[in-house]
């Protein structure tokens, strides 16, 4: 069996692609296909943990949960991983390959395609349907050499497109226009019909603007899609997606946003907590210092991320809500900053070199080369509640208060409580989506939690998603296109 495939390109960046994919996967699965997602190249420091120990990109490991499926590294075979403005780590089929600086990637490329071709054959070779996603907009043609994401791919593999826009920004019509008028007539050629994203208000408003771009381009439409408005209820991928605020509840969590976030999906269920009122604080704001928890999260360059915080003047924020009797979790890379020092001594994140944690934790960290992928099994220990979730680090902590561990692991303790118990850290992420969990936490710092389960309440989001698309888009002339191929 060889899957029928089709790709979903942007007119732009942050058209809704992701949630198109997961769309149209959970509604075809529905049908009772068998369907499976594929990103040849993503960028992002929200990865996933696959059951084997790799990473792929967050969106990917929710478009396999829209399949009905485990995620698996073969749906995203490249991973680029931002450390820097100017260079980000490469991860291939899973696996840390190197870490490389813009203009040494492109010349990296060509040797990339081999994999990308490879994992997306055995994905072909499993299902009746594969959707894939692009990434960024075909329309940055002075990428076009060596592209492995967009019309590069879809050339090598010989698969048709839809190109998706997005009218909430505006401008719709120039982009999807536009996109024609620039891409070589190859490319152009795949290009097999058109989507309107993001619409807010009538659609019937836009049917000119809708005749007029298939009259100039020549490509069918397959529907004007509403705005979704339970979009927030999904994880999000991309830092730029995250909300600021969430939730009206007396107990207040703030969150700093860091430079190099990653991993941020521990927030999700935290803000969909009635009984919380989550802040995301951006660069260049305080921290609230009335806050009853500061929760620091991943990173993806701590020692960087670390000057950022003290250069905001978040550290003194941060000890200001100490004194007003706040609480402190910090995740992953933010508990590496809580700790005394964080030592780098191969230089994994630039310079070799030491530097002062802020020094709520009597703990220290040693960066080392060997990165700790994995999917988790906990025990919480002032709670004994049960929880699953997952790794993605470098470096070892250890230090006096690691003898009040946060959790268990397979018996072992993970984590550190300082000794009057509001300073903590773990290494692990995506704990609080066990809902029982999450209501002990709380209820550990005076919160009472509303008891919802959020993880049924992902896909429901997912089938209310897919009822969506199946209301506002032509999901038959979807499948046409995927079937008959170029």
């Amino acid at each position: 069996m060889v899957a029928a495939v089709v790709m979903i390109q942007g007119a732009g960046s942050n058209v809704g692609k992701s949630l198109l994919v997961a769309g149209f996967a959970r509604a075809l699965v529905r049908r009772g296909l068998t369907v499976r997602p594929f990103k040849p190249q993503n960028m992002s420091n929200n990865a996933a943990v696959t059951p084997d120990g790799c990473e792929i990109g967050r969106a990917q490991a929710l478009q396999a949960r829209a399949c009905g499926v485990a995620p698996a590294v073969d749906m995203n075979p490249i991973l680029l991983k931002p450390e820097s403005e100017t260079g980000a780590q490469v991860i291939v089929q899973g696996k840390r390959l190197t870490t490389a600086r813009a203009r040494d990637y492109a010349a990296l490329k060509p040797q990339l395609m081999a994999p990308v071709l490879e994992s997306f054959a055995r994905l072909r070779a499993e299902a009746d349907l594969v959707i894939v996603e692009g990434a960024g907009s075909p329309a940055e043609v002075n990428l076009r050499a060596g592209d492995i994401a967009n019309m590069g791919f879809a050339q090598a593999a010989r698969v048709p497109v839809v190109l998706a826009g997005d009218i909430d920004r505006g401008g719709v019509i120039a982009q999807m226009v536009g996109t024609q008028a620039v891409l070589d007539p190859a490319d152009t050629a795949l290009i097999k019909g058109f989507l309107i994203n993001k619409f807010r208000g009538d659609p019937r408003l836009f049917d000119d603007g809708y005749e007029l771009i298939t009259r100039r381009t020549g490509w069918p439409g397959l529907g004007v899609i509403p705005w979704f408005p339970h979009a927030h209820r999904l994880p999000a991928e991309d830092a730029a997606d995250l909300r600021r605020t969430s939730g009206q509840g007396a107990f207040h969590v703030v969150v700093p946003q860091l430079g190099r976030i990653a991993n941020f999906d521990d927030l999700d269920p935290l803000m969909q907590e009635p009984v919380l009122r989550v802040t995301v604080v951006p660069p260049g704001q305080p921290l609230p210092v009335e806050a009853d928890l500061i929760l620091i999260p991943g990173s993806k360059s701590t020692i960087a991320d670390l000057a950022d915080f003290r250069a905001q003047g978040w550290d003194i924020d941060l000890a200001a809500a100490l004194r007003r009797g706040a609480r402190v979790l910090g995740l992953c890379g933010g508990y590496q900053m809580l700790g005394r020092t964080i030592a780098d001594p191969e230089g994994i994140e630039g310079a070799p070199l030491t530097v002062p944690g802020l020094g709520l934790l009597e703990v220290d960290t040693v960066m080392t080369p060997d990165k700790r992928v994995t999917l988790t099994r906990a025990v919480h220990v002032a709670s004994g509640c049960d929880a699953e979730g997952y790794e993605i680090h470098l470096g070892k902590t250890e230090g006096a208060d690691r003898a009040r561990p946060l959790f268990t692991v397979e018996g072992q303790p993970e984590g550190a409580m300082r000794a009057d118990g509001r300073v903590m850290g773990s290494y692990l992420h995506g704990l609080f989506g066990a809902d029982g969990f999450r209501a002990a936490f709380l209820r550990s710092l005076g919160a009472e939690a509303a008891g919802g389960t959020y993880e049924q309440g992902v896909d429901e989001t997912l089938d209310a998603l897919a009822e969506h698309l199946e209301a506002h888009a032509d999901v038959d002339g979807l499948l046409r296109i995927a079937r008959a191929g170029v």
